[in-house]
């Protein structure tokens, strides 16, 4: 594979990460099944793996650990926090107390002394972009730590992290790990030309939607409801809801196009991510072997012009067709309560 550059960094990284995500309990419980999936991956060429504490709990870094262990100078390593790992209420978020004790158990899971890339997973809106920073500066200092990045951040947040920075004197965040698909494509609005600007790499999340665009959600056959995905996180594939169901007439729309072009329809939605300039890479999330190897094939496949054209006319740029499917909703707008709060004065002070 023809490697590029992450953001600003130097490091070289294939167009396609292994995302670890199925790695464990949520998606392939075997373990020495899974280590063999990631070496066929770095036997392909693919450099770069991508995982994260709350993967199955820290069970898909153990495995993880396991597969690179020989082989770990050869590979770019990069894991996230955020996500609670218990019931404490400090194990979790953006917060220095719980980040300089996390990277230490995702070293422990890993078995590495350094992490290549350290990634903050969601917005921490109870802890200042400055504190983070400040403890992740701290992290790559001490060598734990080479480069660090955000995922699912929107635009203004990835600016005013870029600004901190530079004004305090912290290291900066060389890349983001945003939502991007052919049916996902609102970041393309603000996030993209953010990233450009600052000079940020873009390592692309569920470039298949979440399995929408494999060709196995349709029409005719429906969703199924009873999948692992399809219960944690049913507003995203519940038919009912108005976005599935636009979700699943554009996929009837894109199979022509795929079928036209001569490309299945998978392999055609990892091109048209990978396609974008601003994007370095695209995860890639396979759970048995026999789907890494379909996803292995699509490597070398660019789209042309007319392809691309099509594919706007049905998903049009900039569009979301769920927006449950963008990975982040700022509290005020996703927690109920707070919908409620902001219609009503705080107590003890007077309307305006």
């Amino acid at each position: 594979m023809r490697m590029r550059t992450l953001g600003g960094t130097g490091i070289k990284v294939s167009p396609y990460c292994l995302g670890a995500m199925m790695f464990g309990a949520w998606g392939n419980p075997d373990h020495e099944d899974s280590i063999r999936i990631i070496h066929a991956a770095l036997d392909a060429g693919i450099n770069f793996v991508d995982t994260a504490d709350v993967y199955s709990a820290g069970e898909s870094e153990e495995i993880v650990g396991k597969a690179v262990r020989g082989r770990r100078d050869q590979v770019v390593l990069a894991t996230k926090a955020y996500s609670p790992m218990g019931q404490d209420p400090n194990m979790g978020g953006n917060s220095r107390r719980w980040l300089v004790r996390e990277v230490d158990n995702s070293l422990r899971r890993l078995q590495t002394d350094y992490i290549d890339l350290y990634q903050m997973h969601r917005p921490d809106p109870d802890t200042d972009i400055e504190e983070t920073l400040s403890a992740l500066s701290d992290l790559v200092h001490s060598g734990k730590v080479r480069a660090i990045g955000s995922s699912t951040f929107p635009a203004d947040q990835i600016v005013e992290a870029q600004w901190v920075a530079a004004d305090r004197g912290y290291v900066r965040f060389r890349c983001e790990q945003p939502p991007y698909s052919i049916l996902v494509r609102g970041i393309e609005g603000g996030v993209l030309p953010a990233c450009q600007k600052y000079g940020m790499g873009v390592i692309a999340w569920s470039p298949l939607a979440g399995g929408w665009l494999t060709g196995r959600i349709r029409k005719e056959t429906g969703v199924d409801m009873t999948s692992g995905r399809a219960q944690r996180l049913p507003q995203r594939f519940d038919p009912a809801i108005p976005g599935n169901q636009a979700k699943l007439a554009a996929v009837e729309e894109l199979i022509k196009v795929a079928a036209e072009a001569g490309r299945s329809l998978t392999h055609m939605a990892l091109a048209f991510v990978t396609a974008h300039p601003a994007v370095t890479s695209a995860i890639i999330g396979p759970r048995t072997m026999d789907q890494l190897t379909d996803l292995l094939a699509a490597a070398s496949l660019a789209l042309d012009d007319d392809v691309l054209d099509r594919i706007d006319q049905i998903v049009p740029p900039g569009t979301t067709l769920n927006p449950a499917d963008a990975g982040w909703q700022p509290p005020v707008l996703a927690d109920p309560d707070l919908k409620t709060a902001r219609r009503r004065p705080v107590a003890g002070r007077a309307a305006a």
